[in-house]
């Protein structure tokens, strides 16, 4: 099926306020990097959303694990990923 766009855009206008030092900042790097500045924000979102989604992450890890055929973690790979050494027994 053929997507339609209406407009001039690719996507959603909106409009947002961001502090004067993060729109400078932007701006330079958008110069700097001969990039618009509408790709600048659209990246930086989309890496904000990708580090902060637990959930993306996990389906990859688990995903990954069942591709390899792993069943589980090693003694020490479970060990090494407790907080804290108070239960273990050496």
């Amino acid at each position: 099926m053929r997507e339609r766009y209406i407009g001039h855009t690719f996507g959603m206008k909106t409009a947002i306020s961001v502090p004067d030092d993060v729109f400078a900042g932007a701006e330079r790097f958008a110069r700097r990097t001969k990039r618009s500045r509408r790709d600048i924000y659209a990246a930086a979102v989309r890496e904000y959303i990708a580090r902060h989604s637990g959930d993306a992450v996990t389906e990859a890890m688990n995903s990954v694990m069942d591709e390899i055929g792993a069943t589980g973690a090693s003694p020490f790979v479970s060990l090494a990923s407790r907080n804290t050494l108070e239960s273990v027994e050496w």
